[in-house]
């Protein structure tokens, strides 16, 4: 095969979390490396995060279905809550340590009375439920915003809390409502949130804790392509494991819409290898990866279920064959700064836990099955470390910290703003920064509404609400527009104009108003995706 020239991994994740002075600086002559305290820290904190996302997904949706593994399920998610503490323990102490478990472990039986209510569906259960919930982000931010000093403010960690309990929310509603697809679009945001949650909260604890870990930094373009590299084996293994596990169980649809998402962390991690290998690897890496390892593993469900042992035995051949010509793959592609055999065997390990899973599974051993789920999941975070660690010693120059230099005046950037919002989401994206809205964008009598209130503020600009006259103002520069709930006329700079629709006051007490309407009068360019329900507004500044 041949090597393409290294073009530096388009991998990192955007910082959810503004928290100024999280990152220590690293000096730009230091040898670069992924392991590091601080990636050390950063990458405990990939997976105990992103296995409580995945886990209380899991336990979720099994205790909905009232599966029969779905103590187990839940259990699981408890023991992830308690594996937690070791490392709070060994920076704030057995206090902090305490306090973090009484906080973490209650919330995720918030999340199980949710469940309950909803199957129930008891309003006022349900209404109970999510205010336990908010009780726990606002409890929680707090003792993260004290523990680290203010390093990771409470507004921020507030914010990132509250994405993410609408994230599990929201795949746990799709769920229930049998959009299996859309549920497990979102669980890969809420999964990749995760990541960018341990991003800045190992950001705030070395800032806050220099010392112990040598004056690092958690944000390193190896530190970087080590998590990104954590975050596609891990989702592999999570998604490989549910799909199993459903196809195993005959739910079809469930299934299908998994190996869709399967198919889509293929991709993913096609494009990381592509950035790094050139073309000509991301097709090599597909090829081997799909054939004898993802549709492997289908075949190996239908061989067991079926009781073919001559069949299951093919399978494991073929699997076998994966884990020698992938390994092959990989020491050739670093130039053996990551040996073949020591590919080979992680790569088996990793099958072989697999395997164990869904025997177990299929065996009805579900303490066993969720034993080995959880072992599996582990094993995908050395992935980060060991394959990372072979690129960043095969290229150390494409990973070395650049010199600081002058901040310019105005960012690059400076003159196009961007604005990100879905139908039927909460999520507000401006620039780089996402943010939670308490309602969300919607179509009614075929004319889309947005929120005023956020695209105002997302942008700087400023809002003043009459309720009286039942009016709202919005101040952008030196421009000032008014609009009125029930009409459809808008005051700009003292001259009335029409707007396609009535301004409105939604279930939430927002004030909403047309989206061809606003954005033409603010001179914004409207993108709309009728299909996705995405609407990007950009406008040059």
């Amino acid at each position: 095969m041949k090597i393409q020239k290294l073009i530096v991994p388009a991998l990192s994740l955007s910082l959810l979390l503004p928290a100024a002075g999280a990152f220590a600086a690293t000096p730009a002559t230091a040898t670069p490396t992924v392991s590091t305290k601080a990636a050390d820290l950063r990458s405990g904190l990939d997976y105990l995060l992103s296995e409580h996302f995945a886990l209380a997904v899991v336990a979720m949706t099994k205790a909905y279905e009232g599966a029969p593994d779905a103590k187990q399920a839940y259990d699981a998610l408890d023991q992830n809550a308690l594996d937690m503490q070791p490392a709070i323990e060994a920076i704030y102490g057995k206090a902090g340590a305490a306090e973090f478990e009484r906080i973490f472990r209650a919330h995720n039986k918030y999340t199980d009375n949710l469940v309950k209510a909803t199957k129930m569906d008891n309003k006022a259960a349900i209404k109970k439920a999510e205010a336990q919930v908010q009780s726990f982000v606002d409890e929680f931010s707090k003792f993260l915003a004290t523990a680290t000093e203010g390093k990771l403010p409470q507004k921020a960690a507030a914010q990132a809390l509250r994405l993410h309990e609408d994230q599990v929310q929201d795949v746990f509603e799709k769920y229930v409502a049998g959009d299996y697809t859309g549920a497990y679009a979102e669980y890969r945001e809420g999964f990749a949130t995760m990541f960018t949650v341990s991003k800045a909260l190992s950001g705030a604890i070395v800032a806050q804790n220099p010392a112990k870990f040598n004056n690092g930094s958690v944000d390193t373009p190896a530190a970087d392509l080590r998590s990104a590299l954590n975050q596609l084996a891990a989702e592999h293994f999570a998604l490989s494991v549910l799909q199993m596990q459903k196809q195993y169980d005959g739910d079809s649809k469930d299934s299908a819409a998994l190996i869709k998402a399967e198919a889509g962390n293929t991709a993913a991690f096609k494009k990381a290898i592509t950035s790094i290998y050139g073309a000509e690897g991301g097709n090599q890496f597909e090829k081997i990866w799909v054939t004898n390892h993802i549709k492997a593993q289908s075949d190996y469900v239908t061989a067991l279920k079926k009781g073919d042992k001559t069949s299951l035995q093919a399978v494991k051949d073929r699997i076998t064959d994966f884990t020698t010509e992938f390994s092959t793959f990989l020491g050739a592609a670093t130039a053996n700064n990551l040996p073949a055999a020591a590919a080979k065997k992680a790569l088996v390990a990793h099958e072989d836990q697999v395997q164990m899973v869904i025997d177990n599974y299929a065996a009805k051993k579900y303490e066993a099955a969720y034993k080995a789920d959880r072992e599996g999941f582990k094993t995908m975070f050395g992935i980060g470390e060991a394959l990372g660690g072979a690129i960043v010693k095969q290229y150390p120059a494409k990973f070395k910290m650049a010199a600081a230099a002058p901040m310019p005046a105005k960012p690059a950037d400076a003159s196009m703003m961007k604005v990100w919002m879905k139908l039927n989401s909460k999520q507000l994206k401006v620039g780089d920064k996402m943010t939670m809205m308490d309602t969300m964008p919607m179509v009614k009598n075929g004319t889309t509404y947005i929120p005023l209130r956020y695209l105002a503020e997302g942008i700087g600009a400023k809002v003043a609400w009459n309720k009286a006259a039942g009016q709202v103002t919005v101040m952008a520069g030196k421009d000032t527009m008014k609009f009125w709930v029930g009409k459809n006329t808008v005051d700009v700079n003292g001259k009335t104009q029409k707007i396609e629709a009535v301004s409105m006051v939604d279930s939430n007490g927002r004030t909403m108003v047309p989206l061809r309407s606003i954005t033409e009068l603010l001179g914004w360019d409207v993108k709309w995706n009728k299909s996705t329900g995405e609407i990007t507004l950009t406008k040059s500044m």
